[in-house]
């Protein structure tokens, strides 16, 4: 058995679109739920939203999300981080491909660019509200 720390996205009703976002970025394997589908749910403005969508993807990164019913607050997203310790560099261009997919429509609060401790550091706050942090270890730049 072996424990995983996940994050957990939230949206405001779209939750699909930045999904399929995600999935289209990163690649994977991307399900999704609805309230309709696993509650039953049969009221109009919520039956369509999202009630749980995993993407899988093979480095074992796994994001999931979901809506947030009308009524009930949101709790925030964080920031996502990803970054690599392949010292063999393989990783820099899956995660520059990856930053800039992700840059998309996003304000970049910090460009990715070498950072004072060596590595490629960038930040960026994508058009789902979701703040993603990429760092490229010095030895794969």
């Amino acid at each position: 058995m072996s424990i995983a720390l996940n994050p957990y996205l939230q949206f405001d009703g779209n939750t699909k679109e930045a999904m399929d976002f995600y999935h289209g970025v990163l690649g994977g394997d991307l399900s999704s739920m609805t309230f309709g589908e696993g509650m039953g749910d049969t009221n109009p403005n919520t039956a369509k939203l999202i009630m749980h969508s995993s993407l899988y993807l093979e480095r074992g990164i796994h994001i999931m999300a979901a809506d947030v019913p009308p009524g009930m607050p949101m709790s925030g997203n964080g920031t996502v981080s990803l970054s690599s310790d392949d010292a063999a560099g393989g990783d820099a261009e899956t995660l520059t491909s990856w930053w800039e997919h992700l840059s998309d429509d996003a304000d970049v609060t910090l460009p990715l660019e070498q950072a004072p401790w060596g590595d490629r550091f960038g930040q960026l706050t994508d058009r789902f509200g979701v703040t993603w942090m990429v760092n490229i270890p010095a030895s794969q730049s």
